[in-house]
């Protein structure tokens, strides 16, 4: 009975781990209530859509983006700015957001996506500074170093979703829509194109893949998340600021990524709860906040260079087999 018991759940851990989610999603308002902690698993759902995006550009095309933030700006900013000056809709000003940090993405990914590398990373990272230095300087928009204040929430249905709990299952039940097209994509036969553009970019090539346009598509994709994941945290917390999207932030996402492991869907939110639930442990990890983060990443590479969630995966497979094997023998 044991043994079918745990053939039953590895044969369907996908599905359980799915059902798992939900359930924590809607029990977990019913065990806490306290607003500092449900704020903390709220940008924890947050962070998480723009890490999903990038995980499955950089898990795709094994290249490395140090420029997220530019989108998560866009997404804040575009929603600030046409809620407080314009008097749009925050869903309107939400989707313009979205279609802005899309067309840049496309704009720039075209020339940018034919370097690969260090040539890459760099390019992505002034992307980045670029975007930063135009929030600061656009100060009758953006309001420059002391940022931009009086976004107003989002609502669904005439409901504002001003309250933690009302916000907590708007956000975590976005971020599960999101990443089961994630996983569907992954798994899907374009999903095995993106498995070999990752393996090997050369083969790929070969075998038929549009390499540059895969490439493309991935960025636009992870971009239009960001800017969703921005427009969200505008929203939420009715201020933004441009040190919120400075190269610190993009270099943190990355980091999130390769802490749950490039191409990990759910990594991404194992990487995005570390990283951000970290200070709450120790008042040392924010304070020395970029050597720890730094330390993180060269530990993740030199011990599990695939990423945790990926080492969790290897462990229980491992424990499993020496269970079958020690009852078998038995």
């Amino acid at each position: 009975m044991n043994a079918r018991l745990v053939h039953f759940v590895w044969s369907h851990r996908l599905g359980l781990l799915v059902i798992v989610a939900v359930a924590m999603v809607l029990i977990f308002p019913l065990v806490t209530n306290n607003p500092y902690t449900l704020e903390l698993t709220n940008r924890i759902a947050i962070i998480s859509l723009a890490v999903v995006g990038l995980n499955l550009f950089m898990g795709s095309t094994g290249q490395i983006s140090l420029g997220h933030a530019a989108f998560l700006a866009m997404g804040a900013y575009g929603s600030g700015v046409l809620t407080v000056h314009a008097g749009l809709s925050p869903w309107v000003a939400l989707l313009a957001a979205a279609v802005l940090a899309a067309f840049f993405a496309l704009v720039v990914g075209v020339p940018l996506l034919r370097l690969s590398g260090h040539a890459l990373a760099m390019a992505t990272l002034a992307c980045n500074v670029v975007v930063h230095h135009v929030l600061l300087q656009e100060d009758q928009w953006t309001g420059g170093p002391s940022g931009l204040a009086g976004i107003p929430p989002l609502s669904v249905g005439g409901i504002l979703l001003d309250n933690p709990v009302q916000l907590h299952f708007f956000v975590w039940g976005v971020l599960l829509l999101v990443l089961f097209g994630a996983l569907n994509l992954v798994r899907s036969l374009p999903g095995r194109g993106l498995a070999l553009l990752a393996a090997d970019e050369i083969g790929a090539a070969c075998l038929g893949v549009p390499v540059l346009r895969v490439k493309v598509a991935l960025l636009v994709l992870s971009a239009v998340l960001a800017a969703v994941a921005g427009s969200f945290f505008a929203h939420t917390y009715g201020y933004v600021s441009p040190d919120s999207f400075s190269i610190f932030v993009s270099t943190d996402l990355a980091i999130m990524v390769v802490l749950g492991g490039m191409g990990s869907v759910w990594g991404s939110v194992l990487g995005a709860a570390v990283i951000i639930l970290l200070p709450e442990v120790s008042d040392a990890a924010e304070t020395y906040k970029e050597f720890v983060h730094g330390g993180i990443l060269v530990a993740i590479l030199l011990f599990a260079p695939q990423g945790a969630m990926r080492a969790i995966r290897q462990g229980w497979q491992l424990a499993v087999w020496r269970w079958r094997r020690a009852h078998a023998t038995a």
